[in-house]
């Protein structure tokens, strides 16, 4: 396949996926940026990148959407959403809001995605630590993104014979609007501010799977580590990270 990609980018205008757009357009590959958020979508289309507004969670934007697609070698899949909330105040709103755009949104669009793939291309999912280990505050958050872990281990095995990888990155708390819109009493921020990934860090390693096709990739490196721990001895990680775990 060619150096320069043609890579679509869901959830671009914003955070973690707006910073991939500009990383992925600077290095010379084609890029499709979709978000909900016009102005963003007008700040992409001002720097030559292609914008196609869309809403996923809606059937027929994803349709419209999927509908003016080129071939695709890269499908970056980074929309998501999350409500830090205790499980017995969750609205059901909130509820289903998140697992319809953490799960069955991504679910639906690779589907609709795979016509316009590239044999040897590939998928790649933003995940989270959360879906390893989970913490209070975060068990609809962490179900989804649990889920999203099941979905990809059986996507790359269904597309392993067409040579499309499914890669899926795993960071932790990033600095971005999605933790003001998870939690709106700002304590997960203050809790985690000397952990917080960059967003311009997270979207260069998520580029440089493009190159590696990793299954998954861990960031910080060391929370990989601490995920394998959790499944050892989740009692032993919990009990260490009880500051963490029981943050209010």
């Amino acid at each position: 396949m060619s150096k320069y990609k043609t890579v679509l980018v869901t959830g671009a205008t914003s955070g973690v996926g707006f910073e991939l757009a500009i990383q992925l357009h600077a290095q010379g590959h084609r890029v499709i940026a979709t978000g909900r958020n016009e102005v963003k979508l007008q700040q992409l289309k001002k720097q030559r990148l292609e914008t196609i507004a869309a809403d996923l969670t809606n059937r027929a934007s994803l349709q419209q959407l999927v509908d003016q697609l080129p071939n695709i070698d890269v499908a970056i899949i980074n929309a998501g959403i999350g409500t830090f909330e205790y499980a017995a105040a969750l609205e059901d709103a909130a509820i289903h809001e998140m697992i319809q755009l953490n799960v069955a949104t991504p679910a639906i669009l690779v589907r609709e995605l795979l016509p316009h793939m590239t044999r040897g291309g590939q998928f790649i999912f933003m995940g989270s630590q959360a879906g390893k280990v989970a913490t209070p505050k975060a068990s609809m958050y962490a179900a989804t993104k649990h889920a999203l872990i099941g979905y990809t281990n059986a996507l790359r095995m269904e597309l392993a014979a067409q040579k499309i990888a499914v890669s899926v990155i795993h960071p932790g708390p990033i600095d971005t609007p999605f933790l003001d819109h998870a939690d709106a009493t700002n304590a997960y921020r203050k809790v985690m501010k000397n952990v917080l990934l960059a967003p311009e860090a997270v979207a260069k390693a998520t580029i440089h799977t493009i190159k590696t096709r990793k299954r998954e990739v861990n960031l910080p490196w060391y929370m990989g580590i601490s995920s394998k721990l959790y499944a050892l001895s989740p009692g032993l990680v919990e009990k260490i990270g009880k500051p963490l775990f029981n943050r209010k």
